[in-house]
């Protein structure tokens, strides 16, 4: 076998390696875009549009801000925020400052918030109001020393700002009082920064970018360390292959394309493919706040030809089932991309049948900046695979000792390219044991290649359960259940949902006859994310173990 059969299954134009990369970070790659396309929408929110220039101006004020506060270099800044205008600003301006962004997600619990800022050691924290309450409640326990508070509209016009703050603080009811002495409002330190020179430090392509949040087999977070050549190679590699060999009329123009962000920005997925990539296209992301309020999703499509759309299975399914959507106007669409989870053939034959645009699958993990794989544009019918290997993307498939398999044999998947990962952050151990010293990364994925190089993800070697795209691990879960002072014994395992693809099932021994699932389920929204709580609960007697004491999560998926 050819040691990269996929390379004759391109579509022509593709290389097999990228060229060298043009900017030496990432900085230097936006001011590059920026200048092509100033006067171009660059991200739009609640109908309120942000242009290139627009983004760059403000994202240097907040930069300079940053600058001021003399903080180590690549010092660590978490930005807490949800799809709206702030969080590009931000991201500008931290990567510009020459700090480390630390993605965080808005609706992390007070517990899951204090492990990854006190882990990631992040100094600063941006962060919208509806979720300060959260910080208050941790911040004196955390390495942060300031706190940038942003409101909803900051980025709105005088009249739509004012307004949106007295619908939600006083009508609503949407903000949480809290308090957090000291802090600064994101237009006071955008205010601050305008009246220092813009001077940016030089930078380096093995600097670390993003300190990119994944989980481990033990249920403990690990921060995936992303330089700046890490996410430019991803971006080159990207671009390279939706540039070439779409279908007729379809070809991706820059400057032209309209892409509907739905997927959060602070999830690897979004952030390279919908950020980086369509930002490189000088496109206009169309940012979507709260995708599960379907009505007022399907408002912001009739409003817009959108030419690309980027989503998981459930979002995918979401939409269709939408009142609405079949009426859309799809004409101008030429992507619609799908990964974070596998694509069921239902939703894909579905999609086809109501856009008339095939779902193209891709494939990624947070380690790999994180696109690996993915489908030819032009394909038009559904296959299960995950695609082709990316340009300057090596993939083996392995036995458990590390030999390569034949065609169709399944193993493990290995990977290798210029967008993997340096390690984890303060985890050599674990950085070892999954990277090796000529740069394979082993993906605890099961999988198989065919003769024409496609990947097929067959299984996943580790517990992982994947709930809408998220990662959820059945230790953390566990760590929480475990506490709960009416629980002797638990354990969590994944199990087939037809909504979300996954979803969490746990197993309870009662410490007191008295305890119900309502009770369980109410108590883990205090401490977990709502997509990591069970959505199934049953109680048992006992639970299954090994000699050792284990439990067996193996036979309990089998029961």
């Amino acid at each position: 076998m050819h040691s990269k059969p996929w390379l004759a299954a391109y579509p022509t134009g593709v290389p097999e390696f990228i060229a060298p990369l043009s900017a030496a970070a990432l900085p230097e790659y936006f001011d590059q875009i920026i200048g092509k396309h100033a006067q171009r929408p660059a991200f739009t929110s609640f109908g309120v549009t942000l242009t290139y220039a627009g983004l760059d101006v403000q994202s240097r004020h907040l930069c300079q801000y940053l600058l001021a506060l003399r903080l180590p270099r690549q010092a660590r800044v978490a930005i807490m925020l949800p799809n709206i205008l702030q969080y590009p600003i931000s991201l500008l301006a931290v990567l510009r400052a020459g700090l480390t962004v630390v993605n965080t997600n808005p609706l992390y619990t007070a517990r899951e918030l204090k492990h990854q800022l006190n882990d990631s050691g992040a100094e600063v924290i941006i962060i919208l109001d509806n979720f300060a309450h959260v910080l208050a409640a941790v911040l004196p326990e955390t390495s942060v020393k300031h706190v940038i508070i942003t409101r909803l509209g900051d980025c709105f016009p005088f009249g739509k700002a004012w307004l949106t703050r007295i619908v939600l603080q006083w009508l609503k009811r949407q903000i949480p009082d809290y308090a957090i002495p000291g802090a600064i409002f994101f237009q006071q330190a955008l205010s601050a920064g305008r009246h220092e020179a813009y001077s940016p430090p030089a930078l380096q392509c093995e600097d670390i970018a993003f300190l990119q949040y994944t989980g481990g087999t033990t249920g403990v977070s690990k921060g995936a360390m992303l330089t700046h050549r890490n996410m430019l190679s991803n971006i080159s590699q990207t671009l390279c292959w939706i540039t070439h060999g779409n279908l007729p009329g379809k070809a991706l123009i820059p400057g032209r394309e309209v892409i509907i962000t739905a997927l959060p920005l602070y999830h690897i997925f979004a952030l390279t493919a919908n950020f980086m990539v369509f930002f490189g296209l000088g496109a206009e992301n169309i940012l979507i706040a709260n995708p599960r309020d379907m009505p007022q999703f399907i408002r912001e499509l009739q409003r817009r030809r959108f030419t690309c759309i980027t989503g998981v299975n459930t979002l995918f399914d979401g939409l269709m089932n939408a009142a609405g959507f079949a009426a859309l106007d799809f004409s101008a669409l030429k992507i619609a991309l799908a990964g974070g989870m596998p694509t069921r053939e239902s939703t894909a034959r579905r999609w086809r049948q109501l856009t008339g645009h095939s779902i193209i699958e891709a494939y990624g993990l947070t380690e790999a900046s994180p696109a690996v794989a993915i489908n030819r544009l032009d394909c038009t019918e559904f296959s299960g695979s995950i695609g082709l290997p990316l340009p300057s993307t090596d993939c083996e498939i392995r036995d458990d000792a590390g030999e390569v398999l034949p065609p169709g044999a399944c193993g493990e998947l290995y990977l290798r390219g210029p967008q993997v990962m340096q390690g984890y952050w303060k985890q050599p151990v674990e950085s070892v044991k999954e990277l090796s010293a000529d740069g394979w990364l082993k993906t605890g994925d099961i999988a198989s290649m065919d003769e024409q190089g496609r990947l097929f993800i067959k299984d996943r070697i580790k517990d992982m359960i994947l709930v809408s795209g998220f990662n959820v691990y059945p230790g953390e879960v566990e760590a929480v259940l475990s506490q709960h002072p009416d629980i002797a014994e638990c354990a969590a395992i994944g199990v087939a949902d037809e909504k979300t693809g996954e979803a969490v099932k746990a197993f309870i021994v009662k410490r007191n006859p008295a305890l119900d699932a309502a009770a369980v389920t109410a108590y883990c929204r205090q401490y977990l994310t709502a997509y990591k709580v069970p959505k199934l609960i049953e109680f048992r007697a006992e639970l299954p173990k090994s000699a050792m004491g284990k439990v067996l999560r193996r036979a309990l998926r089998n029961s």
